[in-house]
């Protein structure tokens, strides 16, 4: 970087308009991770489609909130902050987001919200995961993991080279998110994110990604309940060789894909490879159930217990989430189907899709 780049850099975080958070501590990847599959309002959600980095004997449980409120607590894993990300399972235009979450004794509870299109709360299935994370990285040269939760700064943050990571705010509801050191030769890897907004119905998605040699980079554009930007918060996760929560082995057994050419009746591959990625070497692939509608089959790695998230790409208001719970079967994970909306009408719309289980 060059002494004028350092100079206007210094100045514009002095400025606010840049928020730089320091690298953490060392220690392992994840620290503590959970994920869950709540489909019930109070209680114990699928056995199925729930682990994590607590003790055996645990499970994760449920109790309702507010209005459209579901508050997950996830056992023993009680930690310094890290990242949740959410996906609404429903046939129609529903969002969930994250409200806010914390640990209380030793358990990390999140608070996650739905509502449909125009902010109405509604109560409806979602998968949630949380992750923390800090220290250096193992596992192969070619793999990266990071995160950064956002809200009028960097809240907190994980970097697996070590170094800060930035977010510019581009405008209302429009940020630039820098992930430096985790650049790679070609596209490759996967983005997850989710509004995080105690305050008011949200969404957010990925508008823009910009994978190069030096730093991964991606613009989140976040909206109201009716297709407003707006200012919120939010957590993003990019992984390359590692699944949702940083992990690598174990587990052995997960996938990602981006699906950058929703028109595609397929089936197809998404190109190139490095956004496509099984941990089994298998190839995986999308195609078109209807219009909004699109089938992802991920082989060699559907196990339970597994996990699913879905985010949105493009530059408008449009999002996805999950149309129903996806299927395993004989080692093979099939989504059936992500479904994208543009306010309440289906829609082809470009998507990233992780999947994972903990084989």
């Amino acid at each position: 970087m060059s002494r004028l780049s350092r100079i206007l850099l210094s100045v514009a975080v002095a400025l606010g308009v840049i928020q730089v958070a320091a690298p953490t501590a060392q220690a392992a990847v994840p620290n503590r991770w959970g994920f869950a599959y709540v489909n019930v309002p109070a209680g114990i959600p699928s056995l199925s489609h729930q682990a994590g980095s607590w003790p055996s004997g645990f499970n994760v449980s449920v109790t309702p909130g507010g209005a459209g409120e579901t508050i997950v607590r996830f056992p023993q894993i009680a930690g310094f902050g890290g990242v949740v990300h959410v996906t609404a399972v429903y046939d129609g235009p529903a969002i969930c987001q994250a409200a806010k979450w914390m640990s209380i004794g030793p358990d990390m509870v999140v608070h996650v919200r739905c509502h449909q299109f125009g902010g109405s709360p509604l109560t409806v299935p979602f998968t949630v995961t949380y992750s923390e994370s800090s220290g250096a990285m193992t596992g192969p040269a070619t793999s990266a993991f990071g995160y950064v939760h956002y809200d009028s700064g960097i809240v907190t943050q994980y970097n697996s080279a070590g170094l800060g990571n930035i977010v510019a705010v581009l405008g209302t509801g429009y940020y630039k998110v820098t992930l430096p050191g985790l650049g790679f030769t070609a596209a490759a890897g996967n983005l997850q994110v989710t509004a995080v907004n105690d305050l008011a119905p949200a969404r957010c998605k990925v508008s823009m990604w910009a994978p190069g040699s030096a730093a991964q980079q991606a613009e989140v554009r976040c909206f109201n309940a009716a297709n407003t930007p707006q200012n919120s918060g939010f957590s993003l996760t990019y992984q390359r060789e590692r699944n949702i929560n940083g992990r690598w082995v174990p587990p052995k057994t997960y996938a990602y894909t981006f699906d950058h050419t929703p028109t595609n009746a397929g089936p197809y591959a998404p190109a190139p490879v490095g956004v496509n990625f099984n941990s089994q070497s298998a190839t995986n692939t999308v195609q078109s159930s209807g219009t909004g509608l699109r089938m992802v089959t991920f082989p060699k790695v559907g196990y339970a217990q597994d996990h699913v998230q879905v985010t949105a790409y493009g530059n408008s208001a449009d999002y996805c989430n999950l149309q129903m719970l996806w299927n395993t079967w004989s080692g093979i994970a099939t989504v059936r189907n992500v479904v994208c909306w543009n306010a309440t009408t289906r829609l082809n719309r470009a998507s990233f899709v992780s999947y994972t289980s903990t084989l």
